[in-house]
């Protein structure tokens, strides 16, 4: 099975990440689609401030839950931190080695690729599938063409940053996350200016 991996903090999840989602299971390029929660992005310490992995993952669940092919997995959380995306790759095909795995990532991402942890052993092992960013051309090597696939799908300009933003704001962000996202959030009084402790568990 053709299993792909579009990992992120979503923190929080939005329809833009829902979109590309649906797009890359509608086309086929692969059998399944795991949004794959991560606990701190290796790029980013000492930068984000995350709400409890719980919550992230309960609203991220949220939005897989409804989607026919697309699941939510925290298996990251179980990783040694920090957690490389190479690790992850390849500790998922230990426990699956039946699977295909391939790695979804943005046009952002794609620019600075040769900073990740073994990014060539990534290439080597593992097929990459690339969703266009506004402002980021994206340019494959032939030699990786076999490997490297940009995928068609709409370019939605919205961010989890421009996200919390707003609510810490006090501003709408009706239509830019699920309603059922939206709820949560509200509900929770996620992302105002309190102070809350990173990688801390809501035990509810």
């Amino acid at each position: 099975m053709k299993i792909g991996i579009f990992g992120g903090s979503f923190d929080p999840i939005h329809i833009g990440h829902a979109i590309i989602a649906q797009h890359i299971i509608s086309s086929g390029a692969v059998d399944r689609l795991w949004f794959m929660v991560s606990p701190v992005n290796p790029l980013k310490v000492g930068k984000e401030r995350l709400v409890t992995d719980t919550d992230r993952l309960r609203m991220v669940e949220m939005v897989s839950r409804p989607m026919e092919g697309v699941e939510t997995s925290g298996f990251e959380f179980t990783m040694p931190r920090p957690s490389y995306t190479i690790d992850t790759l390849n500790a998922l095909q230990a426990k699956f080695p039946d699977d295909e795995f391939y790695l979804v990532t943005g046009g952002d991402n794609w620019q600075i690729f040769s900073k990740w942890r073994n990014s060539d052993e990534i290439l080597a092992k593992y097929h990459l599938l690339i969703y266009p960013r506004l402002g980021y051309d994206v340019v494959i090597p032939d030699e990786l063409k076999d490997r490297v696939t940009l995928v068609d799908a709409p370019i939605i300009e919205i961010s989890s940053t421009e996200v919390r933003e707003r609510l810490a704001n006090g501003q709408s962000v009706r239509y830019y996350v699920p309603d059922e996202v939206l709820a949560y959030i509200e509900r929770k009084n996620l992302y105002c200016k309190k102070e809350q402790k990173d990688g801390e568990i809501d035990p509810q």
